[in-house]
């Protein structure tokens, strides 16, 4: 079977990174193996377009290297996805403890539609955190080695509900 629409998709892989401004050697950030396989709906999964289309028409077995770069792959910041929140916010009544707000951590965080996210603690600034809901890959440009582990066909419910493990 091949990759295309409404596939479960599973790949092993390593994906390493470089900042755009940087002029070193790509580092490890990730690596998913056959213990731990990663797994999407192929076009409903929320991953960068030119991810999806570089993995089209492969099948079990085939290998794929290849890099997206930042304007492929999640973009540049947003500044407006910086902000300035109360500390007060992350108490232990919400499940928050005092060695999880540091900077340099991310914070996991529900929207208010109930949705899972995360925000990586910038600054420290006493009475308030400086939060960055960035994607964590953002500003960088992704290279991925790997193989497909897994291709079929996505069941109804998993079409109707997203699929990503």
């Amino acid at each position: 079977m091949k990759i295309n629409e409404n596939t479960v998709v599973g790949l092993t892989y390593e994906l390493k990174v470089t900042n755009e401004t940087s002029e070193e050697l790509p580092f490890s950030v990730e690596v998913r193996d056959e213990a731990d396989p990663f797994y999407f709906l192929y076009g409903n999964s929320g991953l960068p377009e030119a991810f999806e289309k570089k993995l089209k028409e492969k099948t079990k077995g085939d290998r794929f290297q290849f890099v997206l770069e930042v304007a492929e792959a999640y973009g540049e910041a947003d500044d407006e996805l910086i902000v300035s929140v109360p500390k007060a916010q992350f108490n232990t009544e919400r499940g928050f403890q005092e060695e999880m707000l540091q900077e340099g951590n991310f914070l996991p965080l529900v929207d208010e539609d109930g949705y899972p996210m995360q925000a990586k603690i910038v600054k420290d600034l006493g009475e308030e955190l400086l939060l960055d809901f960035n994607h964590p890959l953002t500003g960088m440009t992704l290279h991925f080695e790997g193989e497909v582990f897994e291709v079929r066909e996505a069941t109804e419910k998993e079409k109707e509900e997203g699929f990503m493990a």
